[in-house]
């Protein structure tokens, strides 16, 4: 007997080879199982999608026959592989490309004995017995026994609209915890937006679990683990070992049979959404394989998106609510209230000044009370430009449309685009005057004027003032953003300064004022998503303060949130002030449903790269053309292609087209259809100059 296997495998970008490539086989196997089979010259990694019989064994075998079949590891299951070929439906990708790139890397490497050898190893050191030694929860508050006990009653899918600090992970810990009592085979995804968040939400799952179900029950999936670590969880997670799973976005394809919850923390962070190769939505996709597998899924945000808000809306008279269960916790626990948002009217303050002198004077009590204050720039680096005063030259990227930004601790011009980096030079490379100077402000700029500022100013103990900088260039070596947010809770760090990466999700206990700096550019952003994104991160920055009411008030201490802001009358501002959530959302949702905007549309960007812009436009324009006969094109709204706001990274240039429709039906027809003209168009004078071309449904950013 002989056997057809058509098989998923990592095919090139555009190569219009299809979905799944076939193979013939000797040896029986079920959907699902590992193979290496031959592609070109090389062996790769694939999965058997289907397998037919070969009825007619007379004639001759043309196809390639199956390398080997890694029977080691049991078939990836119907629902996993029903999740991928959705994901690659629906993003506008090749099966191959979602199924492989969900697998650990390590494992496309292995033949069949080194497989079986690193599963004999990993089942040799045996699964790690239960101590038996349980902690002893926290009281639940009356929201958080509210929420848990509509989670168990109804279906959901939920959203846990719960403030800062109000003990929304507390709620994720008791219904693990119950889901894993209640089913011995239960197995629970956590997802988080960001791997610098991942440690401490381990730490705390480990604490509440490794007793009651012993050490390997959980395991952590993100690209910040070697290649033999994320083998090691994926293979956990797949064979049942693991019994809760933490991860980023990538964690949403992780093989996990028992799979029967889903949570997914901070879910309106943008990082959920992939923004290389498959464009995905961790987060949607999410609630669809809840929707597959019958498992439960809760979203949790103090500040969801405007899609999740929409969605959890409640039904009023004639009007139907939406698909999700909203799950209101307003309060913090402790009775702690939010912080007061205090606005500062950079108008009103003496030209070209960083820091007001009332937020110097607030950060310096909080110094002289030993409490702690943490300082919010969104731009890393020291300069955002180098500048010649003389001639007007500015430190611009040869190879970008974009400036390189200044790195004064290694004296360094580096492209934070392409990564092209230069020494600074030492004179003005255009006219000779050495009188070049950084323009604007990083947080490297700001640490330092921070530490010239308070360098006379001594803690209650009499040492120096000790300030702090989290963010992606202070973090790059390994154990470095572990070791600098262990010196915050341990309060060695008086004032912290940072990016975006420490706005979210930090349980920092000992802060009492957060500030912003110069927050004011997404106000009047291109992008229509620019004021939700800034509400979110000032309204997640702001719940960094006064998260213990116990320390508070052993100091006496009130928490603050202090914003400085040329515009301080914007709506925006007024909503944070009161810390008013829903008010925020329903201006938005009103403004966007009259100008017909998600959520009350649905988008597509069909984005082209070429040596020229001319290319890149020219491949648009046919591609719009090639579109008026598609079923359905009269459905959708197509506009004209346009450059990228930064056109031009690595040499090539960027132009995008916007799709949308009322309809998301009508898009996916029209982006399924366009698929082969696509292709076609690369092989007609119009496509010669593009280089790659790609589809992003459901963008984050325009």
């Amino acid at each position: 007997m002989k056997w057809r296997v058509d098989v998923a495998v990592q095919t090139p970008a555009h190569s219009a080879l299809g979905d799944v490539l076939s193979y013939a086989s000797v040896v029986p196997m079920l959907p699902g199982a590992l193979v290496r089979v031959p592609l070109g010259r090389r062996e790769v990694l694939g999965v058997a999608w289907a397998v037919h019989p070969d009825e007619d064994e007379a004639a001759p075998m043309e196809l390639k026959p199956v390398g080997a079949v890694l029977d080691g590891l049991p078939p990836l299951g119907d629902a996993w592989r029903d999740l991928v070929a959705f994901a690659a439906r629906y993003y506008q990708r090749s099966l191959g490309e979602i199924a492989l790139a969900a697998l650990p890397p390590q494992l496309r490497d292995l033949s069949t004995v080194q497989l079986a050898r690193r599963l004999k190893r990993q089942g040799a050191a045996g699964t790690p017995a239960a101590t038996g030694e349980i902690p002893q929860p926290v009281a639940l508050t009356d929201e958080q026994t509210s929420a848990l006990a509509r989670f168990d009653a109804e279906t959901g899918p939920f959203l846990l609209f719960g403030s800062t600090g109000s003990g929304k992970t507390e709620v994720y810990l008791r219904a693990v915890a119950a889901l894993l009592e209640r089913d011995p085979s239960a197995q629970a995804l956590v997802m988080v937006p960001e791997i610098n968040l991942t440690p401490q939400l381990e730490a705390r799952f480990k604490e509440r679990f490794d007793g009651r179900f012993g050490a390997a029950a959980v395991v952590s999936l993100h690209s910040g683990m070697t290649n033999p670590q994320r083998l090691a969880s994926w293979l956990a997670a797949h064979s049942g070992t693991a019994r809760i799973v933490l991860g980023t976005r990538m964690a949403v394809f992780a093989s996990m049979p028992g799979l029967r919850l889903i949570v997914v923390d901070e879910e309106h962070d943008p990082s959920y959404k992939q923004q290389e190769g498959a464009r995905y939505s961790a987060r949607d996709l999410a609630v669809w394989r809840g929707q597959r597998e019958g498992a439960k899924v809760m979203l949790g945000s103090a500040t969801p998106s405007l899609e999740s808000w929409h969605q959890s809306r409640p039904a009023q008279g004639a009007e139907a609510g939406g698909r999700y269960v909203r799950l209101p916790m307003p309060s913090r626990i402790g009775a702690s209230t939010l912080p007061a948002v205090r606005l500062v009217d950079m108008n009103l303050q003496p030209p070209r000044t960083v820091l007001s002198g009332a937020l110097l004077d607030a950060i310096g009590q909080r110094i002289a009370r030993g409490e702690q204050s943490m300082v919010f720039l969104n731009r890393r680096g020291y300069a955002p430009v180098l500048a010649c005063g003389d001639c007007g030259w500015k430190s611009e990227c040869p190879h970008c449309s974009a400036y390189r930004v200044f790195h004064k601790i290694d004296r360094t011009l580096r492209c934070h685009h392409c990564g092209f980096t230069e020494r600074v030079p030492r004179a003005c490379p255009a006219c000779g005057n050495l009188d070049i100077a950084p323009v604007g402000r990083g947080t490297e700029r700001l640490e330092e004027h921070l530490g010239e500022l308070f360098a006379a100013v001594k803690r209650p103990d009499g040492s120096e003032v000790r300030i702090a900088r989290i963010d992606a260039d202070s973090t790059r070596k390994q154990g470095a953003l572990e070791s600098q947010l262990a010196a915050v809770h341990s309060g060695e760090v008086d004032v912290l300064v940072g990016t975006q990466m420490i706005a979210k999700g930090h349980d920092f206990r000992r802060i009492t004022l957060v500030a912003a700096i110069n927050p004011d550019g997404a106000l009047f952003s291109s992008d229509f998503r620019a004021p939700e994104r800034l509400f979110s991160l000032l309204m997640q920055s702001a719940g960094r303060a006064g998260r213990d009411a116990a320390y508070l008030s052993s100091q006496g201490a009130t928490a603050e949130m202090w914003i400085q802001t040329h515009h301080p009358q914007h709506p925006l501002f007024a909503a944070l002030r009161r810390h008013d959530y829903p008010a925020f959302a329903q201006q938005e949702l009103d403004d966007r449903a009259a100008a017909g905007m998600p959520p009350f549309a649905f988008q597509a960007l069909l984005r082209a790269d070429a040596r020229t812009q001319d290319a890149a436009q020219a491949f648009l324009n046919a591609a719009s053309v090639s579109a008026d006969a598609l079923e359905g094109a009269d459905r959708v709204t197509r506009y004209p292609a346009v450059p990228l706001a930064i056109q031009r990274v690595a040499n090539v240039e960027r132009t995008q087209m916007l799709l949308e429709s009322a309809s998301r039906a009508a898009l996916q027809r029209v982006l399924a259809g366009w698929q082969p003209l696509l292709h076609e168009l690369r092989r007609v004078p119009e496509g010669k100059g593009v280089i790659r071309w790609l589809v992003d449904v459901d963008p984050h950013s325009i």
